[in-house]
């Protein structure tokens, strides 16, 4: 592989603390950007999906209520 023959010859502190650091630095802002689209997508998701299931709770509970089916029906 390519990639052991240009960390060959380095101490073992370069190849695993400062590339990754490095890599941190120039990419840190992409990271954090990609993270928190995905936290605030799952949060939304999670938003949606309640205010979906009250609203059919809500619709089952008061619509249950008015007509003369009984509870086995759920």
């Amino acid at each position: 592989m390519a990639g052991k023959g240009i960390f060959a010859g380095l101490p073992w502190w370069v190849t695993w603390v400062v590339v990754p650091v490095v890599l941190l630095v120039v990419f840190g802002g992409l990271i954090a950007s990609a993270v928190g689209f995905l936290i605030g997508l799952l949060f939304k998701i999670l938003i949606a999906v309640a205010l979906i299931a009250g609203v059919i709770y809500l619709v089952r509970r008061f619509s249950g209520s008015s007509t003369t089916s009984s509870k086995s029906d759920w």
